[in-house]
């Protein structure tokens, strides 16, 4: 045997050695020609993969049977109001929240008033909160080592545009609210990725200084003043970004159609809060969510799921569907529009603004099934609650069962119905999760189960995650 002869042979009984002590688990040589050989080749799936390779998915695999003229009548309809955009941020929750509180506004005057509230001032404070609650959190938290799941969650996660309705609660009630055209958007707090990275950099550079002062031995008040130290400059950041909020100014409000009713006044934010809002919305809300993974009737908080320090955790009471849908049956009835968030990315027809859940087949032009339900999309990070919008609107039935639903949603007036979005009752069923609602629509026995001790859980489950 020639040595060239001998090299190739022991070169290849490398190779089929280093096959063969492929970890168990991992793809082997063998594994990969079975999956091959299954492959089944067809003039379908040649026409199949041509298609999807020049067209989007979505337009392939749209049902046409299900792409009708949507029906845009519903039997129960709040009014409707100006429809906002929060650009590229993720501010929906506070979008959809101040929806809320100027339609109560404008059905206490019984329309003859609107208000338009300024997003830029409530935001400026918001992160200033969420900037203490971090730095906070890392001091209450120093003596953990870096590798704790609660000090790496105040790393991982500084600040963030996204939130909850608590926050619209705490924020208004500390700092208050100015009308639109007092402090108008700018183009950070429309477009908040580089500011959100250049805070967060600078917090998570603060919060390693906090944790040494803490290793030191340094005293309260000496970390505290530091502290404040930091939220002076992040308050500066912010003032370059967002600008000055707010503390005086002149107001007259106006009708529906802009025209001035009555003489102007003069404000701060805390009057014009009670001016428009006029008592605390602590105590006067529940929120409820579908879980099916969880107990029914049965109260969560979500841990360190707030906007201000010493403000409030998110708090659930788990609800079936059935009983969701009656609590906004009657707030509607009621005339009063709620908070409600959704998965709003799946089955969405984007150009119709309608969500069903039969408006693509994906699972037909791709020659498979997607079988998993509610519970299993929500227990596998395939679903959860992403997107607050304002629930306006439904459709009732002869027997008095919803058929469909609509929303205010804040990607434009363009966007949708004219800035609307309308769901059947099948998909709001399957991708429906939270609801803000007033107390005095609840029953007494959904009031005793919100009032239990909730059960503490953590804010990385999907159903848990900020909206926005």
């Amino acid at each position: 045997m020639s040595k060239k002869t001998f090299t190739v042979g022991l070169c290849l009984c490398v190779a089929t050695m280093m096959l063969a002590q492929t970890n168990p688990g991992g793809i082997s040589a063998n594994m990969l020609q079975q999956i091959e050989k299954s492959q089944k080749s067809s003039k379908a799936d040649k026409a199949i993969f041509n298609a999807i390779a020049s067209n989007s998915i979505d337009d392939l695999a749209k049902n046409f049977a299900n792409q009708g003229t949507v029906d845009t009548y519903f039997s129960n309809e709040t009014p409707s109001q100006n429809i906002h955009d929060q650009q590229s941020s993720g501010r929906c929750w506070m979008f959809t929240g101040m929806n809320v509180l100027r339609a109560d506004f404008a059905k206490q005057h019984n329309d003859t008033l609107a208000v338009e509230f300024s997003h830029a001032y409530l935001f400026f404070y918001d992160q200033l909160e969420k900037a203490n609650l971090m730095l906070q959190g890392v001091i209450d938290n120093a003596k953990k080592p870096m590798e704790d799941p609660t000090v790496q969650f105040f790393f991982k996660n500084p600040i963030s545009d996204g939130g909850t309705f608590c926050g619209i609660a705490d924020l208004t009630e500390k700092y208050g609210l100015v009308p639109m055209n007092v402090q108008p958007e700018t183009y950070s707090s429309d477009n908040t990725k580089i500011m959100d990275r250049l805070v967060s950099s600078k917090l998570r550079e603060y919060g390693l200084e906090l944790r040494r002062m803490v290793a030191s031995g340094k005293s309260k008040n000496a970390i505290k003043e530091r502290k404040t130290e930091m939220l002076a400059d992040i308050y500066h950041l912010l003032t370059l970004t967002i600008g000055e909020p707010a503390k005086e100014f002149t107001y007259t409000f106006t009708d529906k159609n802009g025209k001035a009713v009555g003489e102007a006044h003069k404000y701060t934010p805390q009057t014009f809060y009670e001016a428009t809002v006029g008592k605390k919305l602590n105590g006067t809300f529940i929120m409820v969510m579908n879980d099916p993974r969880r107990p029914y009737y049965k109260t969560f908080e979500v841990e360190y799921d707030r906007h201000t320090y010493d403000g409030h955790n998110w708090t659930y009471l788990n609800l079936p569907m059935e009983e969701i849908a009656k609590l906004a049956i009657a707030s509607i009835k009621d005339g009063h529009k709620m908070y409600s968030s959704y998965d709003v990315g799946k089955q969405l027809d984007r150009k119709r603004g309608y969500m069903d859940v039969d408006n693509f087949d994906y699972a037909t032009l791709m020659g498979t099934t997607f079988n998993m339900n509610k519970a299993d999309r929500i227990s596998t990070f395939d679903s959860g609650s992403t997107h607050a919008m304002t629930l306006t609107a439904v459709d009732m039935d002869k027997n008095g069962s919803p058929k469909k639903w609509k929303v205010e949603n804040s990607w434009g007036p363009t966007y949708g119905q004219k800035g609307c979005l309308i769901m059947t009752n099948n998909w709001f069923n399957e991708y429906m999760f939270r609801l803000v609602v007033n107390k005095k629509y609840a029953t007494q026995k959904i009031l005793d189960a919100a009032s239990q001790k909730p059960t503490m859980v953590t804010p990385d489950d999907p159903l848990f995650l900020e909206d926005n």
